[in-house]
């Protein structure tokens, strides 16, 4: 016996009744907004690994950077 549709609408009145009807506006436009922002950032993702170039220059710049980051290595007297 699994939850009826007589008690979803029961459920969801009473949220509404708690929240109210612009509260649960502005929770669905902030839910959407990161679900686009996670698609974009997804796809900008995908672009980037299609480009074997820019990966190539980006290990060459980490390489670069983390050897400028990497103290001398001092000898005690």
């Amino acid at each position: 016996m699994g939850i009826s549709i007589w008690q979803l609408l029961i459920v969801l009145g009473i949220v509404i009744l708690l929240f109210g009807t612009k509260k649960l506006r502005n929770i669905g436009t902030d839910l959407g907004g990161a679900i686009r922002g996670f698609k974009k950032s997804m796809s900008d993702d995908d672009a980037k690994s299609e480009d074997p170039d820019s990966l190539e220059g980006q290990a060459d710049e980490q390489t670069r950077q983390t050897a400028e980051e990497k103290p001398a290595d001092k000898t005690k007297s």
